[in-house]
């Protein structure tokens, strides 16, 4: 069965000629559909492995040393409490925005591009989302360098080198390749993670009742305090956009059908906003390994990961624990920043496609991206982690605050549409729902965190940056009667979209998301999510095809009465016979 609809006969700018992509932009084994829809045909992993593959991306240590950070600062009871409310904050934004991405095989800017933002509105979440991924990359590249330096004696600039060197083949491979490091590590990485605290059980029983009177070493004391609460906080949820590097591995998960249901859901929850989980336990870890070792090492190694791992395996491995420890610091530091490299190709990608048309290839950003991060190692931002991390969180909670208003809010209430478009041709440039909600959250909590309005709005700049994300974005989406969300219907999905194939999650009659059809412009046979119709090529073209035409003038978008759509054939999933 399918569902034509009339040619238009309106003149069109002359079609450019066929685009061939350079040879690795065109191999989808290294390139993993990096600017695309993820099609069911390539999402080959079991759930459990899509999920064990995200979950080996948070092995990093960097959690080590920001909650030992905030709890030197601002104490124990006042860092504790900061940990667990960023944790719940950050799991309960992860939660629609890992389901999204998982239903529809998106990763975050592309889910970005239709909760709310547009399509050029979501190029400086891009960049949001870079910088995440470079930042952390440094961080977790200094933890490296230091245990090597610590283990071998290797320079510490050497070794900042040899951390962004190290996972260049690996991420050069894409999802098959970080898939398989992920599992054979994950073992290795387990023993060391666990280890340290079977020791301290048995060599130092009393270190956790001491470690819950610590007042820091700021002289914050041991009792609680809004003031070192809201900054700590704010230290913690720069962590939020850890949710787009969990996406990007999401996006592979398998159609959701009766049989996989419940392992599905479960697989989505744990290697989405479940990370934190773990994330917040990692934090308080830290804090207590730095603090049984701040008297033997000093503040500043014991903000360092390997000083308090090694001080830990003392008891048991005596002059083992050295070489020990830094194992599990590099076996940790390449399990996180290959998944650093990975999503900020793959953030970089999608910026560059849009603002110069152009696709070399998802592998050549990967070089961009360490590039940046080396750079950062070089000029030692390890020393200046807490402030940093303080001033991103008020951009990232905005981002990640506006997208999770308009998938759980926007689109319950009929102001955005049910299904996510990320495609340009059906998108408005901006939408001032999430792109403006972003923008003005961001900007008001970035002047609070510099203290334009008094101590108490400077310490809880990120709950502000929250508060108006979620406020603002459904307002402006109900100001605005969601206008702004597609600039002309699709004519193949119409008011509701099947996302899930020919599975649980297609409706009877509604279109066949497995079927293919042959872009007209690369002539590759892409799945119906994919495709867009485009009056100038009379025809089929794909999503990426679409991003780089530079020379269509956007006439579907700016005239779509005028532009009309084209005949395209679409198949739909068979109606159920009655009483099935």
């Amino acid at each position: 069965m399918t569902d034509t609809v009339a040619r238009d006969t309106t003149p069109v700018p002359t079609p450019p000629p066929r685009r061939s992509y350079a040879r690795l932009a065109a191999d989808e084994s290294r390139e993993d559909y990096s600017l695309r829809y993820a099609p069911h045909s390539f999402r080959r992993w079991s759930p459990s492995t899509v999920a064990g593959t995200a979950l080996g991306g948070i092995a990093y240590l960097a959690d080590f040393a920001i909650g030992a950070s905030i709890v030197f600062t601002y104490g124990f009871t006042s860092g504790l409490a900061s940990i667990l409310t960023a944790a719940v904050i950050i799991f309960i934004t992860g939660i629609p925005i890992a389901r999204a991405c998982a239903t529809y095989g998106l990763d975050m800017d592309l889910i970005t591009r239709g909760a709310g933002f547009g399509y050029f509105g979501s190029t400086l979440t891009s960049l949001i989302y870079a910088s995440f991924t470079f930042i952390f990359f440094a961080l977790e590249g200094s933890i490296m360098a230091q245990a090597m330096h610590q283990a071998v004696g290797l320079p510490v600039e050497i070794g900042y080198l040899v951390t962004t060197l190290i996972v260049i083949p690996i991420v050069f491979r894409g999802m098959g390749a970080l898939a398989k490091v992920q599992a054979w590590t994950q073992p290795v990485w387990i023993v060391g993670m666990v280890l340290p605290f079977v020791v301290l059980a048995f060599e130092a029983p009393d270190a956790w009742g001491a470690f819950g009177s610590f007042g820091g070493t700021e002289g914050a004391g041991s009792g609680f305090s809004w003031i070192g609460f809201g900054l700590g906080t704010g230290v913690a949820l720069s962590l939020i956009a850890q949710i787009g590097e969990q996406a990007d591995y999401l996006r592979f998960m398998p159609a959701k059908t009766e049989a996989n249901k419940r392992r599905w859901n479960l697989a989505v929850l744990a290697a989405g906003p479940g990370w934190v989980v773990i994330g917040a336990a990692k934090q308080l870890g830290g804090a207590f390994l730095a603090f049984v070792a701040l008297e033997a090492v000093g503040k500043t190694h014991a903000l360092e990961p390997i000083a308090p791992q090694i001080e830990a395996l003392r008891p048991w491995l005596g002059s083992l624990a050295l070489p020990a420890a830094a194992v599990f610091v590099i076996v940790s530091q390449i399990k996180i920043n290959v998944t650093n490299a990975y999503s900020g190709s793959l953030s970089w990608s999608n910026f560059f496609s849009r603002v110069t048309h152009r696709h070399p290839g998802r592998v050549w950003y990967i070089f961009l991206n360490l590039a940046i991060a080396l750079t950062l190692m070089e000029m030692n931002m390890f020393a200046a982690l807490g402030k940093l991390l303080g001033f991103y969180s008020n951009v990232g909670i905005a981002w990640i605050a506006a997208v999770a208003a308009d998938l759980v809010i926007n689109k319950r209430a009929g102001w955005s549409p049910p299904y996510i478009e990320f495609k340009r041709a059906y998108l408005y440039a901006v939408n001032p729902a999430g792109f403006g909600a972003m923008t003005i959250a961001s900007t008001v909590s970035i002047l609070a965190f510099f203290g334009l309005f008094g101590t108490y709005a400077e310490a809880f700049s990120t709950f502000i940056a929250a508060g108006l994300a979620l406020v603002l974005c459904p307002l402006i989406a109900w100001a605005t009667k969601g206008r702004y969300y597609l600039a002309r219907p699709n004519p193949v999905w119409g008011p509701e979209r099947a996302a899930g194939g020919t599975g649980e999650g297609a409706d009877a009659g509604a279109p066949d998301v497995t079927a293919t059809h042959v872009c007209a412009v690369c002539e590759t046979a892409y799945e119906l999510p994919d495709i867009a119709d485009c009056p100038v090529r009379s025809g089929p073209i794909c999503s990426l095809c679409c991003s780089l035409d530079a020379e269509c003038g956007d006439v579907c978008r700016k005239d779509p009465a005028a532009a009309g759509p084209v005949l395209m054939p679409v198949p739909t999933v068979p109606k159920a016979p009655p009483g099935a």
